[in-house]
């Protein structure tokens, strides 16, 4: 796996957001393969709640600017970049003031989820593949980590399928037990669409709850990661109809485990 491209996507990420499961497993990650030479970058979202001073986040000029639309509005996009103390990792953050200003990640003070966060969604998606674009870096694996992170396949394979930056990319999906209650917009299958000519691939979300949202991704996806020791039936069930690689559930070193998944799943090409 030396010299090759790995392009982390997640919705969290240690040490910018509390540890979890998910937070930690896509740091994890990337860290295990850029020690053994792999090219590596991080995306995530720049949450409000992520103290850019301490983190030391820096706008980059030459990649912001662009806007990005978003359900036929546009949107500004604004790209920081910081580098995790010890790793020389680059984490690159998708920002714009009204999606990610607030001081909260998924849900308000009541604890109810952001009624935006659909929207959210898309452009955070939308932000990481033009930014890489920009960058002008061919990934060949691309790690999805997080329900925030899950429109990103759907966006490769549909919306971006005929970008050449990305034709050989793998897309690698983790899933975790970290669910959300209720639904997105009941508009994000509308919204989606505004970008998608291939309605069929909306068919999955058009009652987007946290299931159905991982369902589109494991459908443009060419291989499936376990994150968490129980993921539900139905999504097992679902991964199995598909008959696509899966990497079970390994706690403690997952060193060799991924390296040994990617490696097999380029050889298979």
């Amino acid at each position: 796996m030396k010299d090759k491209r790995i392009l982390f996507v997640s919705s969290e990420v240690v040490p910018y957001l509390p540890e979890t499961e998910l937070s930690s497993t896509a740091f994890i990650s990337a860290k295990n393969a850029h020690s053994k030479g792999v090219q590596t970058r991080i995306f995530m979202p720049r949450y409000g709640v992520i103290n850019e001073r301490r983190h030391q986040l820096h706008e980059v000029i030459r990649l912001s600017g662009m806007n990005l639309v978003v359900n036929d509005i546009d949107m500004p996009l604004i790209i920081k970049v910081a580098s995790i103390p010890k790793e020389r990792m680059q984490v690159y953050f998708i920002d714009n003031e009204e999606y990610f200003k607030r001081k909260a990640v998924f849900t308000d003070e009541d604890d109810e989820m952001f009624s935006d966060n659909d929207e959210r969604a898309i452009f955070f998606a939308k932000g990481v593949v033009e930014t890489v674009k920009k960058l002008n870096w061919a990934p060949d694996i691309i790690h999805v980590h997080g329900w925030m992170a899950s429109l990103l396949p759907l966006y490769l394979r549909s919306f971006y399928k005929e970008e050449p930056l990305f034709t050989e990319s793998k897309i690698v999906t983790s899933l975790y037990n970290n669910g959300f209650e209720g639904e997105l917009s009941a508009d994000l299958a509308e919204k989606v669409k505004f970008d998608l000519s291939e309605s069929d691939k909306l068919a999955i979300i058009q009652t987007p709850n946290h299931t159905n949202i991982l369902k589109s991704a494991i459908e443009n996806s060419d291989a499936i990661i376990h994150g968490s020791e129980i993921i539900s039936d139905e999504l097992s069930s679902f991964i199995e109809q598909k008959g696509i690689p899966v990497l079970e559930y390994e706690s403690g070193n997952l060193k060799e485990s991924y390296l040994n998944f990617y490696a097999e799943l380029l050889a298979a090409n």
